[in-house]
């Protein structure tokens, strides 16, 4: 009895093998329906942010010289912090659509002479979360600092949470920064 694998394979299996690899291999392009819209959303994403940048100037600008009616004390800050914030989902959706591009389809040629520490080349789905979640992590550090900004304090227990949450903030941030070093000390 022969092996199968070792049977020759006529002309005609090999025609539909190639085109069956070709076909999974070129399956890698449906990437860009989640790399496209990626891009779009960070720049809808900058754009909003932008504007609220520029309605916050507005309105700054307005209660200095004309004496708006509302007091921008009351907002500017959190204002602020919201628009870094959208910034910041804005450059992980970037992250996300540039890396997943790069991994499945081709490398950026402009990324690459940037070096590797670029947040865009990414050489792994590791790496790619990796910088994904450093982002998202700052995001949420960004929108606790405006829950804080907003905070008022009803009995003095609500402080000591506010302190234990920093506390807990601080030391991810600390781990994350040591798991950091140790991986970049294994590559």
């Amino acid at each position: 009895m022969s092996d199968p694998a070792e049977s020759p394979k006529t002309p005609q299996s090999g025609k539909w093998e190639q085109g069956l690899e070709g076909l999974l291999w070129n399956s890698r392009y449906l990437v860009m329906l989640a790399v496209l819209p990626s891009i779009l959303g960070a720049m809808v994403l900058f754009v909003i942010g932008t504007m609220d940048i520029v309605r916050v100037l507005w309105q700054t600008v307005q209660y200095y010289t004309v004496g708006g009616v509302t007091d921008i004390h009351d907002t500017v800050v959190t204002d602020i912090i919201i628009a870094i914030d959208i910034y910041l989902i804005a450059i992980v959706l970037m992250i996300f659509g540039l890396g997943v591009y790069r991994l499945f389809v081709s490398q950026i040629e402009a990324s690459e002479s940037e070096g590797p520490s670029h947040p865009f080349n990414v050489k792994s789905f590791d790496q790619l979360k990796d910088k994904i979640v450093r982002v998202v992590i700052l995001a949420v550090i960004i929108e606790f600092f405006r829950a804080v900004v907003d905070i008022h304090f009803s009995t003095p227990l609500d402080a000591i949470y506010l302190a234990l949450s920093a506390l807990a903030l601080a030391a991810s941030l600390y781990l994350m920064s040591l798991a950091y070093k140790a991986s970049n000390g294994k590559e």
